[in-house]
């Protein structure tokens, strides 16, 4: 599980943005082409979804660690984790929160806005 990625069928737009949310919150585009949306946020532990161009022309869902500074100022994000692992550092934290994620996945790929692609 942990060299999988989660590639998106079609590009990040306006018109799929919504579909995307997660536990109510939404994707937001923090540089051109880059949209980040909190998926778990502790004291001592974040996950963030980051979603952009991040192998060749593909869009992929992977996950990205935040430095948070006055309780909700990102200042700096860690590159981007493939998704399959980033899964096992939240299931370490939490498996409930993991399991609820890979539900989310998994509705993803049945409506056919994603599907999961092992990387090299």
């Amino acid at each position: 599980m942990k060299k999988m990625i989660f590639k998106l069928d079609k590009p990040l737009t306006g018109k799929n943005l919504q579909a995307l949310s997660y536990n109510g919150n939404q994707l937001r585009e923090i540089q051109d082409g880059i949209y980040v949306m909190p998926v778990f946020v502790a004291d001592d532990f974040n996950m963030f979804f980051v979603v952009s161009q991040l192998i060749e022309e593909d869009w992929i869902m992977a996950f990205t660690q935040a430095t948070i500074e006055n309780d909700n100022e990102i200042t700096d994000l860690s590159d981007p984790i493939p998704t399959g692992e980033g899964l096992n550092m939240l299931g370490s934290r939490s498996a409930a929160d993991a399991n609820q994620l890979l539900k989310y996945f998994n509705t993803l790929a049945e409506t056919k806005r994603g599907e999961w692609r092992l990387i090299q």
